[in-house]
């Protein structure tokens, strides 16, 4: 918690468009456990204002988080059917169906007759579209490692101890 104003005795205010910090202890209760809700509330205010602000920084301006969500699947589990691109993003066929023709019309994704259907397609990210996700990954990672280098090294270590378990988190979800 930052320190009170010595002029008020009171908190300062947040940065405009930035969440006011957690009121809650930064070290679990006395029992030693951290309440899962408070955690979860507080991740995802996190989650929430961490993601927009690296998306901002992007240079490819036509690239949206669905579409950049469509390629990162593509890329970890394609070549892919459009029905299980749809049920790997959770979203709908009519709308994954529309996205697929956006990426083949960008030039990011390659199609192909499915061997095992002949009347289905296989979607798969080509040259152009990994070429794409790298540099958008590379953007990002910078970005976030330029920030958390500002950070002080007592936090960058919490950083790294809470990473394994954010990767189980992802994990378990399949």
């Amino acid at each position: 918690m930052a320190p009170p104003d010595t002029t008020t005795g009171h908190p300062p205010e947040p940065a405009p468009g930035r969440p006011a910090p957690a009121e809650a202890p930064e070290r679990p209760a006395a029992t030693g456990r951290a309440d899962p809700a408070e955690l979860a509330g507080r991740l995802r205010a996190v989650i929430q204002h961490l993601l927009p602000l690296l998306r901002g920084h992007s240079t490819h301006r036509d690239l949206t988080p669905s579409r950049t969500a469509a390629l990162a699947t593509l890329d970890a589990h394609g070549p892919l059917r459009v029905s299980e691109l749809a049920a790997r993003m959770n979203i709908a066929l009519s709308t994954t169906s529309r996205m697929v023709d956006l990426l083949d019309d960008r030039g990011w994704i390659a199609r192909r007759t499915d061997p095992v259907d002949q009347r289905a397609s296989l979607i798969s990210l080509n040259d152009a579209g990994r070429a794409l996700l790298r540099a958008v990954r590379r953007e990002t990672t910078g970005l976030l490692a330029e920030r958390i280098g500002r950070l002080p090294p007592d936090r960058q270590h919490l950083l790294h101890a809470a990473l394994p378990a954010l990767e189980q988190l992802v994990d378990d979800a399949g």
